[in-house]
């Protein structure tokens, strides 16, 4: 009985944190309606949720999320396959990141909008391009979070592994994976969402498929239901990839104190 009691508790509060998020689409509804706004640029959401579900049961949003999801996921993982080993490497050896930084903060602020033509260039308008757009975009967040975990690992964890035995392979295991994963998670957060932002940028810039796509394609034929919906998936994906990772996160470092996120 008290567990149920706990259950309840649980699904009651996790309803109250969607509020905002509904007064926020009843604000946006009465606004439309009451003419408050023009509903030629904005219309009610009732009309947009209507366009959700038209597209979602003719089959069109799902290939286009899936086309775009396949693009994100695979620019990740290359982002996490190179930033990952590079930033344990540059966390260990200081003298390396004295000599690197300048180049990754040169890097880093150089905006990827304006980078869109050249990876154009590189790697034509197909698939390619695409990956290493999203690849430029989560580089630097997994990069950097990497470096800040591995630093902020207690030298003496390291050293009272050591002095147990320990070889590095699991020195690094048991201590440097398990104490620089928060921050490296941190880190992946960051970098799905800029996934999804330079994705949308890039496939509305030369792409025949995918959201960014289907967005450019709805504002330049004016359905602007179509555009907002659109929009609306890509806030829905965002958010549902960020609580995957938050859950992933809370499952492999039970140890951790709880925190609200």
């Amino acid at each position: 009985m008290e567990s149920r009691a706990v259950t309840v508790s649980k699904t009651i509060l996790s309803l109250r944190r969607l509020l905002g998020i509904v007064v926020f689409f009843v604000l946006w509804e009465a606004a439309a309606r009451t003419n408050l706004v023009n509903a030629n640029f904005l219309p009610p959401f009732s009309v947009v949720a209507a366009m959700f579900w038209k597209l979602l049961l003719s089959g069109e949003l799902i290939r286009h999320i899936a086309i775009s999801l396949r693009r994100s996921v695979v620019g990740l993982s290359l982002g996490f396959a190179v930033s990952i080993p590079l930033g344990i490497l540059i966390a260990s050896f200081r003298s390396l990141e004295y000599y690197l930084d300048p180049l990754i903060q040169a890097f880093r602020q150089t905006s990827i909008i304006a980078l869109l033509p050249v990876f154009m260039l590189f790697f034509g308008i197909k698939e390619a391009s695409k990956y290493a757009i999203v690849f430029w975009g989560v580089w630097a967040p997994l990069l950097l979070n990497t470096i800040s975990g591995v630093k902020g690992i207690d030298p003496m964890l390291i050293k009272a592994a050591k002095s147990m035995g320990a070889g590095t392979l699991r020195v690094f295991i048991h201590v440097v994976f398990p104490s620089a994963f928060p921050t490296v998670m941190t880190g992946l957060r960051l970098a799905t969402t800029s996934s999804i932002l330079v994705l949308t940028a890039a496939e509305m810039m030369g792409a025949s498929s995918g959201l960014g796509y289907i967005l450019y394609d709805a504002q330049m034929k004016y359905q602007i239901p179509r555009m907002y919906t659109v929009i609306l998936t890509m806030s829905i994906i965002g958010i549902s990839l960020n609580y995957v990772l938050v859950l992933l996160e809370k499952k492999v470092t039970r140890w951790k104190p709880k925190t609200q996120n």
